[in-house]
């Protein structure tokens, strides 16, 4: 894989389907039990969230779109994610205060990379080169803690705080939390800024809220056409099992192939979901144009209907679907020709 970049876009899925409901729930200090007001608590990668009240109470709706873990957090406090929720009707949360266990002279200490070089390349990687990306904004980049490896040519990132993406082109702000984020170079050439990728990899969770927006026709255009052709849009195309419908063709060893020779789906014991089998690399063309390959190292992974698929660092891409990044991405409960 030395002449390719891989990419791993990481979110948390878990593989449960419900009917619409609601779930409550009360926010406290583990110490003092004592309430915490304007807690965050959404579901991973969507737009659906909320903050606690002076009680520290909550109440969220969701449907069966969201597939993802309920995430709680609050300036200070150790972040809690619960995948287990559908089976409860009201959760009882206790928030422990953070450990500062970062190291400012560590942080600040000459590792070979200036800090102008490292936040060229996490913004580059981060949120990517398209059109959409160009049109964000990270608002709080003074909260990144950027740390680059020279004997392995590793680049790491985190945060103690969410990194804040403004993404003015599809109409959302972004509150993205790092659990991971590492580029690992081929090859780097620091004074004269030449930096060769062998692969990228990013895990968080994210919270998606939609921007006041004045020109709803336009923003809703925008969101399809970052739509089309993602690997959200690729993943609901094969739950489908309509791949050609989709507009994507299936390449193996730069011939054409019948899609359904190379990616075996079958029932799982969830109704909802598909077991896909992929023994082999493929290409992918997107309306005969993009092209991007799919590689499953496990050779077996899972999807279901909204696009969201598991294990997730399991399925790699490379090309069109391997560059696209955060700047690219919508929540996981966007509909096309719908705003939230």
């Amino acid at each position: 894989m030395s002449c390719k970049q891989w990419c791993v876009l990481c979110g948390l899925f878990i593989v449960f389907i419900a009917q619409g409901q609601t779930l409550k729930g009360r926010v406290v200090d583990a110490q003092t039990n004592l309430p915490i007001e304007t807690a965050t608590v959404y579901f991973d990668n969507t737009t659906l969230g909320t903050t606690t009240n002076t009680k520290g109470e909550f109440s969220i709706d969701y449907n069966d779109a969201v597939q993802s873990v309920l995430v709680i957090s609050f300036l200070g406090f150790e972040k809690q994610m619960i995948a287990d929720y559908r089976t409860l009707s009201f959760l009882n949360i206790e928030l422990k205060e953070q450990t500062d266990s970062l190291d400012e002279v560590i942080i600040n200490t000459n590792d070979g990379l200036t800090r102008k070089q490292k936040l060229r390349q996490f913004r580059k990687e981060f949120l990517g080169t398209s059109t959409w990306a160009k049109s964000c904004k990270i608002l709080n980049e003074n909260d990144l803690i950027l740390r680059y490896h020279k004997p392995t040519k590793t680049l790491t990132a985190t945060s103690k705080n969410p990194v804040i993406v403004q993404n003015s082109k599809l109409q959302y702000e972004i509150a993205y939390d790092i659990i991971d984020f590492e580029i690992i170079y081929n090859y780097v050439d620091e004074r004269n800024n030449v930096f060769n990728n062998k692969s990228v990899i990013y895990l968080g969770t994210s919270y998606y809220k939609p921007l006041l927006d004045r020109d709803k026709n336009r923003t809703q255009k925008n969101r399809l056409k970052a739509y089309n052709g993602s690997v959200q849009h690729f993943m609901r195309a094969l739950y489908r099992e309509q791949l050609e419908a989709y507009d994507y063709q299936i390449f193996f060893k730069g011939f054409m192939v019948n899609p359904w020779d190379y990616f075996k789906t079958s029932k799982h014991e969830n109704p909802n979901i598909k077991q896909v089998v992929l023994e082999e690399q493929v290409t992918i063309l997107y309306n005969k144009k993009a092209q991007s390959s799919l590689l499953a190292t496990d050779t077996v992974f899972v999807v279901d209907q909204y696009g969201n698929y598991a294990p997730i660092n399991k399925v790699l891409f490379v090309g069109d679907m391997g560059s696209q990044r955060i700047g690219d991405s919508l929540p996981f409960d966007y509909e096309p020709n719908s705003l939230d």
